[in-house]
Formats: structure tokens, C-alpha cells, sequence
């Protein structure tokens, strides 16, 4: 295949591995100037739509910034290929909700990075969930907690994209995979209610603290997230009728309240992005426009990342 990435920062570095442990397919990214300051090895670099649109792409991934996503979705739209579209999908919903007119009549393909799914332990929550609708959920409380300044050794955090709100920073919508995850174990909220502040000791402008309530019919999913816990916290906790599943996200297991383990795996999230990008090539190989997560499907969950579906 012909795949074009836009943006080759880390995220992409990622996504570049997991294509490459896919199969032989060209890659060529799209760069900013004649003379970037990264080269990656064995990806061209390219420097116009034009140039790419040469190319006979099969996809493109767009992977740079958050808040230039827009702009590289209009520009890849004429090409109508399928778009792999690093979370989350736009910086605001506003240009998201005037690019999804125009990806519908396209009739393209679209995808939203969200590797958690393809986690192990949420997986199998996910299919025990479904194997078990009648279970009363009387509770649902998802944490993700870590320390913004160890992400990115040797640069300074508060001039990074996750601590600057005009990049589209914030742990709002740069945490969006645990809101994100939560949404694709129990749907939609009938509404949701959320906190979001910048107030610890970062002395960041982006959020670096959110609280969300999703109001389900029989229960509550509340769902913390912070940049200043000094030690990494990932986890999810159903309290049902009669017990307690604890998903440890970070270490990949899941155990009862009397701590019988009912999943446990090897694997990582950094594993994940294999899975994900086999499961998105598969998408493309078949000739789908349609998936689970797609544009309209990251824009709604935006939507309660910004609060703008709170009511």
C-alpha cells in the first residue's frame, strides 16, 4: 500500500512501527519545508498536496498537531481516500461539525485513534458486558492520572502541545481515550455534567484537571483525569450488585473485590497500535466507508470533552 502521514512527530513514529510489522508498504510524509529538522528512515519526504496526490494513496494518516487537523483534512478531501485521523479527531467542534458535512459527501472512509480499544482488559470487559446485559451496574468510575513533566524528557512541558490550549492542549481532550473508552463500553449518556481547571502546581494555561459525569438510565460513569499524579494511574472499577471488577488499564488485568483474577495479559498499550492499524488496513483492503469510530463518532465525543454535551 501507499500510505501518506501527515505530521512525524512521536505519535506517528508509533503508527509508522505498527505499519511496518503490517507488511512492505511505501510511506511518505508530508513536511512542512524543504528541510525538516526529522527525517525518518525509509519514509519519503514530500511537500505539497500536489505532490502526494501523484502518489496513488491508498490512505493517509493525519498525526501533526491537533489544532491543524482541519486544515489537513480539507486539503486531503479532493483525494477521497480513507483517513486515519490521530485523536483527538479536531481541536474545536465548531470546525469539526463543518468538516463532517463535507467527509459524508465524500464518501470517504475516516477513522479515529483510539488504540485503548484493542486493549486486552477492556476487551474483554467489553464482551463480558455484552455477554451479561442483565447485571445491575450501579456504578462506573474510570481514572487517568500521570505526571505531564516526565512525557517528554529533556524539553520544557509548558511549551509542549498538551500544556498550550491554542494547540488543542488540555488533559480534557488529550486524555480523550478514557472518555472515549467509556463511551464504547456504555454508549451514549442521556446527558453528561463536567469540571474542568487549571489550578495545580503545573502553572499551565490548559486544563490539566477534568471531572465528567455521564448519566446513564441506571447509573453514574464518573471519569477523572489529571497531568500532576506523580505516580501513573490507569484504571476502571464497575461496582455491581453484588461485586466489584477493578480494571488495572496501566498493567492489563482484571480482577474481582476478592481479588481473583479474571483477565490478565503481557501486553501493553504501547502493543495496541499494531492491532489497531491491522484492524484499520483491513477497513481500507475491503472497501468500507463506514466504521464504529469514525468522524462523526470522535466529534461526539469532543462534544462532552469541550462540554459542549453537557445540558
Amino acid at each position: 500500500m501507499n500510505i501518506l502521514i501527515v505530521g512525524l512527530g512521536s505519535i506517528a513514529r508509533k503508527h509508522i512501527l505498527a505499519i511496518r510489522r503490517n507488511g512492505s508498504h511505501r510511506i511518505s510524509a508530508l513536511r512542512s519545508g524543504p528541510n525538516p529538522r526529522h527525517k525518518e528512515d525509509g519514509v519519503e519526504d514530500i511537500f505539497s498536496i500536489e505532490e502526494a496526490g501523484d502518489k496513488d494513496l491508498d490512505f493517509a494518516i493525519i498525526s501533526n498537531p491537533t489544532s491543524e487537523h482541519a486544515a489537513a483534512i480539507e486539503k486531503l478531501l479532493p483525494l477521497r481516500i480513507p483517513l486515519f485521523i490521530e485523536k483527538p479527531v479536531v481541536a474545536d467542534v465548531r470546525s469539526g461539525q463543518a468538516l463532517a458535512k463535507k467527509i459524508s459527501d465524500a464518501g470517504i472512509l475516516t477513522y479515529v485513534g483510539c488504540n485503548l480499544r484493542f486493549l486486552g482488559c477492556l476487551r474483554f470487559l467489553k464482551e463480558y458486558l455484552e455477554r451479561h446485559p442483565d447485571r445491575r451496574i450501579n456504578e462506573a468510575n474510570v481514572y487517568c492520572g500521570s505526571d505531564l513533566r516526565t512525557w517528554r524528557p529533556g524539553t520544557d512541558y509548558r511549551q509542549g502541545y498538551s500544556a498550550r490550549p491554542e494547540l488543542g492542549g488540555g488533559v480534557n481532550i488529550d486524555l480523550i481515550h478514557d472518555v472515549d473508552y467509556t463511551l464504547w463500553m456504555f454508549g451514549q449518556p442521556e446527558y453528561t455534567r463536567s469540571v474542568c481547571r487549571s489550578s495545580s502546581s503545573l502553572g499551565i494555561e490548559a486544563f490539566d484537571y477534568a471531572n465528567f459525569c455521564l448519566v446513564y438510565p441506571g447509573f453514574c460513569a464518573s471519569v477523572i483525569l489529571n497531568y500532576y499524579r506523580p505516580e501513573y494511574r490507569r484504571s476502571m472499577e464497575i461496582v455491581f450488585d453484588d461485586s466489584v471488577m477493578t480494571i488495572d488499564v496501566a498493567g492489563n488485568t482484571v480482577k474481582d473485590n476478592a481479588g481473583n483474577v479474571l483477565f490478565s495479559s503481557d501486553e501493553r498499550i504501547p502493543d495496541t497500535y499494531f492491532a489497531q492499524m491491522n484492524h484499520f488496513i483491513k477497513l481500507v483492503e475491503t472497501g468500507t466507508t463506514r466504521c464504529s469510530n469514525d468522524f462523526a463518532a470522535g466529534l461526539s465525543t469532543l462534544r462532552i470533552c469541550t462540554n459542549e454535551g453537557s445540558r
